[in-house]
């Protein structure tokens, strides 16, 4: 990556070899490798620039304007940009740019919206929900009554009429709607209806569609949601951290629910890594990338059902896929390792209705992205080349090692730094 070659890299080669050595390794193997997870990506030099700045040595506990620390006048600037942007992007009334992560966020959203022992209807775990959506090993879990709602056996598609209902049953205080598998788009206006039916807050976890949102190429949650929670990174192409996007009625909520109660003091390197992020997708250039990642992410699907996998609800929308490798020969887990291997990085991740091999949830399926590689300047001939590449190391058809060569040089061909 260019921040190698910075001065402050000579520094740190100079200062601590061992570490700069682990970097300069990093930096090698996200080159020479396909990075395929779909909730990862490739900032550009200026949020990393940003991300290294002086702004990581202050301290500034509360709000612009209303810090606890004194010496906070440039960075309150930094943070009041970046809200600003984030507001105009997402065309919403209130940002809150502070959450470190995406699960940050939403314990934030649970925080100023609800109390310990209210029901929240969410997608199910083994149907694409994330674990802040109930998982008994997650705060969520232990603190909240989720009710798990499921998609229909046979499209893989979320199962609406069992939302209603399951919202009639059990009136939930809130309804999430977001999933970290789920390749299609959420209907946010069926959500926003069962939850007014039904009294209950709307939650929408956009951690993977947000920068999708940003660059017109998904429908937006913002309209319908009562609060909004995402990540700066993934397709947004920002640094690793959170948001929260809301209305004016819940700006004070949302903004004391994030600090004091679930946070200290913010990262400002890293809220102005987000408003450089921000800048960059209001352009042009993001657009045509959003729309880029999504065409990718549909050839690749078709690529990988005309190789034999099993492509769940039948393709995508978004920049992920989800795949049963089971009629490969493999089930999740070891095509995963298999693939990494011939240097194709991607995730596990669970199947509806136990589709793996054995039926069992400990037999998992793939779920890739295209929004690394799209960023790296690849493009549908690209994707069909990766859906073979896939299957001729899960068939066997050819050995590992040569199809390491192959994606190191199509890796090598598409620098994500180039220069």
């Amino acid at each position: 990556m260019p921040v190698t070659h910075a001065p402050e890299a000579d520094v740190l080669q100079r200062q601590d070899p061992e570490l700069a050595g682990i970097l300069l390794g990093e930096r090698e193997r996200q080159a020479s490798s396909l990075q395929l997870i779909a909730a990862e990506n490739f900032t550009s030099p200026a949020v990393l620039a940003a991300l290294g700045s002086p702004l990581a040595n202050k301290y500034a506990e509360g709000y612009p304007g209303a810090r606890h620390h004194g010496g906070c006048e440039i960075v309150d600037v930094a943070e009041r940009l970046a809200v600003e942007r984030a507001r105009a992007l997402f065309h919403a009334d209130h940002a809150n740019v502070q959450s470190h992560s995406g699960s940050s966020a939403v314990l934030a959203a649970y925080a100023a919206l609800l109390r310990p022992g209210d029901t929240v209807l969410a997608l199910g775990l083994p149907d694409g929900g994330h674990l802040t959506h109930g998982s008994r090993t997650n705060f969520s879990g232990r603190w909240f009554d989720f009710v798990p709602y499921g998609v229909d056996a046979e499209t893989g598609l979320i199962d609406h009429e069992q939302v209603r209902t399951l919202a009639r049953s059990h009136r939930p205080k809130a309804i999430v709607c977001g999933s970290i598998s789920y390749p299609r788009h959420i209907d946010h206006a069926f959500f926003r209806e069962v939850a007014d039916e039904v009294g209950a807050y709307l939650i929408a976890d956009a951690a993977h569609p947000i920068g999708l949102v940003a660059g017109g190429a998904a429908p937006s949650p913002v309209p319908y949601a009562d609060v909004v929670c995402a990540t700066t990174h993934k397709v947004l192409r920002g640094p690793r951290g959170g948001m929260i996007l809301c209305g004016a009625e819940l700006a004070e909520r949302v903004d004391r629910a994030v600090f004091p109660f679930t946070q200290g003091g913010a990262q400002m390197h890293t809220i102005a890594a987000k408003a450089v992020a921000f800048g960059e997708a209001a352009t042009p250039a993001f657009a045509a990338y959003a729309h880029q990642v999504v065409a990718n992410a549909r050839v690749l699907a078709a690529g990988l059902a005309a190789e034999g996998f099993a492509v769940t609800t039948g393709g995508t929308d978004t920049h992920l896929v989800t795949a049963d490798p089971a009629p490969l020969g493999a089930d999740g887990r070891t095509a995963r390792g298999r693939l990494a291997a011939a240097g194709m990085v991607l995730d596990c991740c669970a199947l509806p209705h136990g589709a793996a091999v054995g039926g069992t949830a400990a037999a998992r399926g793939l779920r890739l992205g295209t929004a690394a590689v799209t960023t790296q300047g690849m493009g549908e001939e690209e994707m069909t080349r990766i859906a073979k590449l896939m299957a001729g190391v899960l068939r066997d058809d050819v050995e590992v090692r040569a199809v390491r060569e192959e994606v190191r040089e199509l890796a090598r061909a598409f620098p994500p730094y180039p220069g």
